[in-house]
């Protein structure tokens, strides 16, 4: 297993129950693929550097997690898919 960073900007329309559901949503495709979230940091809610669709703000979310490789495609193709996402990236930590 690798280890990997992933940071993902949620739209700080939603209600906190729908951000909650959100994350779990993404700790439950980690965990369901074999992969261990060693830390999960919620930023809150954040200026953007830049405007995304009219908005200025977003709900920021940091999941450091181990998993192999099928793991992070799985999770990336559903980062895409996900309405209340702004945008997502997934880095892979060097050893």
């Amino acid at each position: 297993m690798r280890a990997y960073e992933t940071l993902f900007i949620i739209k700080p329309d939603l209600e906190e129950e729908q951000i909650t559901a959100v994350i779990d949503k993404f700790k439950g495709i980690i965990e369901n693929h074999g992969g261990e979230i060693t830390k999960l940091d919620k930023w809150g809610k954040r200026r953007l550097a830049y405007e995304i669709d009219h908005t200025r703000e977003g709900f920021y979310v940091v999941i450091k997690f181990k998993a192999d490789s099928d793991t992070s495609k799985e999770l990336d193709r559903v980062f895409k898919i996900t309405d209340g996402i702004m945008r997502h990236i997934i880095v892979r930590e060097d050893e």
